[in-house]
């Protein structure tokens, strides 16, 4: 009799195996009867049509996946300051977020979003073409997509590189994966015989996909669309949901909400056109010339059954189909290769749907380190009159025989402690765990986790069940399950941390004039341990070791601070690194924790470095108030630069004499785009600005401005920017006292920026206004609007829209020297 090897039963961070509801479990049946599956390509995070995905899921149940090139980690962050691969993180847990609504599967590929680009050829200086196209082409051949669609066409048209990018890139690993030339491996479990996987090496067979096609786009008024490409209706109204896939699609799009992608939810038919790139043609349907039932293998007869389940399926009693589905998994069983594989795994987790299981296995701390023995509670319930045996429980290294009978609505539980394993990894994104040799991809470790979504969950609990007389084993996470007192019960993965953590307080140390640098670490211990502090110097040609804090005790739980004070090291900027040693044992990592109440927590860890940056920049200014706007840490690197910041409170902006205290004022990235009370702050501070005051505002976007009157004088902002971090900039005022006092601004300060040059700059300003630089794309007009400037009264107002949310924080020279002399315009 077959085994299955069963994971839980709903996507991303499901820490339980819970049942789905009735309409979701006729769904699963209709799925169990195609053989066909839809790949969705496109380049970020909410690039994906999800009205389309949301369609082809719930309406004409298919298996539909979408892999998205990169995490989204270059884009903005409207709801904090997590930047680069913490805001990726963020970005990919949206993204399953979304997927458990809309039913579709996510993939990625190890793609770095390096931020806006203008076109594939500038997309292509950075990314390495043939990585991005393997990762693809690897994913298509563990999917086996039948039907490739694009979001995006290989142009202009696409409204940006990396878009247009992610056509080119499809349509080559389309090939590849298609073609028999190329061989694609892995040493994963050999999927293609029934479940019983061998731990050796896997050649992926080419896909005998069928088309490649364009999802031309209508997006305002700019249309891709024609009415001689084939189309197709969609958003049907879906009884089971209560909804057509457009409000679905409202529902999965809004959970973007880093990015401020709150989307309406749109009832009612539209229509979705496509363009052949590549295959057959098509008439009638997407999956014109594909057999996509049964027969496809042979097999009419499981078509049959299945549908003869559909017609009986009652929806009050969805165990009433299980006898009917335990026979198909026999029939299941004799069919080889690829879709037999593909068809148990979806029968499997049907089966247990339809029996109402849900089990868990909890304990009540969120974290562990791995050979740490903790209690568990194993809570376990069946709702089905087929009989479910609980056979035996595997805790790790030991089992407990049950044979017990868990029907009947009843919850049984047991207690159990476990021991972590002490070769379990720490908990975090497999895409994160080791440095990149290259900065256009993540360094994957293993080729098995090429297009995952995050890291696989290897701590489990197995639960072997009998339900009829067929055997299952159940993977069950170990988890960690508290009762919020808003959200109710929270249950999420059991994190695995290092013994030690440690970090530098502030990872920008700033030398003093006579070159010293002093600084704290904090030492976090998940165990009783003692050690030495280490710190090492790297400035890429040789590591020294210029600071110990020798034989340090700590208990389990504890937090510790230590301070330091180095005088030994001068020249340019270095990077010092941290580590705690114990008995041989090196622990180097920073613990980062993010935690939004639309996702779950998540973890990940970095070396705990600094960067030294020996000043050459002055100030002549000395308190500054703080408008904070959508996260940026700006405020957190000027406090750090010896500079007093204040977060303005709402009782000082609505009066400009209370606000003469600042030298100047500075608003947070986006400010006037997620603050609403900013149309209310602007009149005091431009009355401030004309007391004598100086106001530094930086970039707003287009979407949603509370206020379009921002400045004393006119201007309005565009969706214009220099998205090369090394364009010329030329100076049209040399002489302006903001490119010369406190610091002499020149050439050599635009050197090294990282991302971007900026965004969103403005254009039509009025003439007071003085525009400070110019600077352009390759091949694109010049632009003014990157910084301006206008005395008001007796004061100073700027407007920038060059990234200084970037280059400030990255400790860049130049940036900083430029922002102090904004801030000290008026002293």
């Amino acid at each position: 009799m077959l085994f299955a090897l069963l994971g839980c039963t709903t996507l991303a961070h499901a820490q339980q195996v819970r049942p789905e509801n009735s309409a979701k479990i006729y769904h699963e049946i209709a799925q169990l009867k195609h053989l066909v599956n839809v790949l969705y390509v496109a380049a970020h995070p909410d690039d994906e049509n999800t009205r389309l995905l949301a369609w082809l899921v719930n309406e004409k149940n298919v298996r539909t996946g979408y892999l998205s090139l990169t995490r989204g980690d270059g884009g903005q962050n409207i709801l904090g300051s997590e930047q680069g691969e913490a805001l990726g993180l963020i970005r990919t847990h949206e993204l399953l977020e979304a997927r458990k609504i809309d039913g579709a599967e996510q993939y990625f590929s190890s793609a770095v979003d390096f931020g806006f680009s203008k076109s594939s050829a500038e997309t292509f200086k950075h990314w390495y073409k043939d990585d991005i196209v393997f990762d693809a082409a690897y994913v298509m051949r563990r999917f086996r997509p039948d039907v490739v669609i694009c979001r995006f066409p290989p142009d202009a048209r696409a409204g940006h590189g990396q878009h247009a990018a992610s056509a080119i890139i499809a349509a080559d690993a389309y090939k590849m994966a298609n073609n028999g030339k190329y061989v694609i491996t892995s040493y994963v479990d050999n999927k293609y015989k029934n479940g019983k996987g061998t731990d050796a090496l896997t050649i992926y067979k080419p896909c005998e996909s069928k088309r490649l096609l364009f999802n031309a786009f209508r997006f305002g008024s700019f249309n891709t669309t024609s009415e001689d490409m084939y189309k197709v209706e969609v958003g049907q109204y879906m009884p089971g949901f209560g909804m057509g896939a457009g409000e679905m699609a409202g529902i999965s799009r809004s959970v973007h909400k880093s990015q401020g992608a709150g989307t309406p939810q749109m009832p009612g038919t539209q229509y979705e056109y496509f363009k052949l790139v590549d295959g057959d043609t098509l008439t009638n349907s997407l999956f014109d010339g594909i057999d996509i039932t049964w027969g496809r293998v042979g097999r009419k007869d499981i078509g049959k059954y299945i549908q003869a389940v559909l017609e009986g399926f009652d929806f009050n009693h969805p165990d009433a189909s299980l006898p009917a589905l335990l026979e198909i998994r026999k029939k299941i069983a004799s069919v080889d290769g690829y879709w037999g594989y593909e068809k148990m795994q979806e029968l499997d987790k049907l089966i247990l749907d339809c029996s109402g299981l849900l089990v868990e296995v909890v304990a009540k701390q969120p974290q562990a380190i791995a050979g740490a023995s903790l209690p568990f509670k194993l809570n376990i319930i069946a709702r089905s009159e087929t009989p479910v045996k609980l056979k035996s429980i595997k805790w790790g290294n030991s089992d407990t025989s049950m044979n017990l009978n868990i029907g009947n609505d009843s919850l049984f539980s047991f207690d159990h402690t476990i021991t972590i394993p002490v070769n379990t990894p720490i908990t975090g994104p497999y895409w994160l765990s080791e440095p990149s040799s290259d900065p256009s991809v993540y360094a994957i470790p293993n080729d098995s986790l090429i297009g995952l979504a995050e890291t696989p969950n290897n701590l489990n609990a197995v639960v072997k069940l009998k339900i009829g007389d067929e055997n299952f084993d159940v993977k069950v996470p170990l988890s960690y399950k508290k009762l919020d007192p808003v959200k109710g019960d929270v249950v999420e993965q059991l994190r695995i941390v290092p013994d030690v953590t440690i970090e530098f307080v502030n990872n920008l140390l700033i030398a003093n004039s006579n070159g010293e640098i002093s600084g704290s670490i904090r030492i976090h211990a998940n165990k009783d341990i003692s050690g030495d502090i280490v710190i090492t110097d790297g400035n890429g040609i040789s590591t020294k070791k210029i600071s110990t804090v020798n034989n340090q005790i700590l208990t389990q739980g504890s937090d510790t601070r230590s301070s330091f004070l180095i005088t030994d090291i001068a020249g340019d900027n270095h990077t010092l690194t941290a580590s705690f040693k114990s008995n041989g044992a090196n622990y180097t990592k920073s613990q980062h924790i993010i935690q939004y109440s639309h996702l779950p927590t998540l973890q990940y860890f970095t070396d705990a470095t600094a960067k030294v940056l020996h000043k050459d920049w002055k100030c002549t200014i000395k308190k500054i108030g703080y408008i904070d706007g959508a996260g940026d840490l700006v405020a957190g690197f000027l406090r750090q630069a010896g500079l007093e910041v204040d977060v303005l409170k709402e009782s000082e902006l609505n009066d400009a004499n209370k606000l003469k205290q600042y030298d100047a004022i500075v608003t947070g990235v986006r400010a006037v785009n997620v603050e609403k009370r900013m149309k209310n702050w602007i009149p005091a501070l431009l009355k401030y600005v004309q007391n004598g005051g100086t106001l530094v505002m930086q970039y707003n976007n287009l979407q949603d401005l509370s206020t379009t009157n921002i400045g004393p004088y006119p201007f309005t902002l565009a969706n214009e920017r220099v998205t090369e971090e090394d364009a010329k900039v030329k100076f049209l005022h040399p002489e302006h006292r903001l490119l010369n006092y406190p610091n002499k601004i020149t050439d050599k300060d635009f050197d090294g920026w990282v991302q971007e040059r900026g965004l969103y700059f403005t254009t039509k300003q009025d003439e007071k206004y003085a525009e400070l630089f110019e600077m352009n794309d390759t091949g694109e007009k010049p632009l003014q609007g990157s910084t301006i400037y206008a005395e008001y009264g007796k004061g100073h107002y700027i407007y920038t829209s060059l990234s200084f949310f970037r280059q400030l924080p990255a400790g860049n020279n130049g940036a900083i020297r430029l922002f102090m002399n904004m801030l000290s315009v008026g002293k």
